[in-house]
């Protein structure tokens, strides 16, 4: 499933394995860039925000050309949340 802007709700896989929820979708203030808002889900559950062209962006392939997906967030089956 593949969109312009990730789904709010949506579980999401990191290329390196980990997985994180998309939690909200957000502008900044004085520039008006779109900013993912997430949260991984490991200990210690800690929220982070990313530019929505670098989580939208694909892997690397130079730098990881052993990484078994192809964009660096990918959203998991049957978990993609509420918009």
């Amino acid at each position: 499933m593949a969109t312009d802007t990730p789904v709010v709700g949506g579980l999401y896989r990191h290329f390196k394995g980990m997985y994180y929820v998309v939690t909200d979708i957000a502008e900044h203030s004085e520039t008006g860039e779109t900013y993912v808002v997430y949260r991984r889900l490991y200990p210690p559950y800690k929220a982070w925000i990313r530019p929505l062209a670098m989580f939208m962006e694909p892997v690397d392939r130079q730098k990881y050309p052993d990484c078994p997906q192809d964009m660096r967030f990918e959203l998991m089956p049957g978990r993609e949340g509420t918009q």
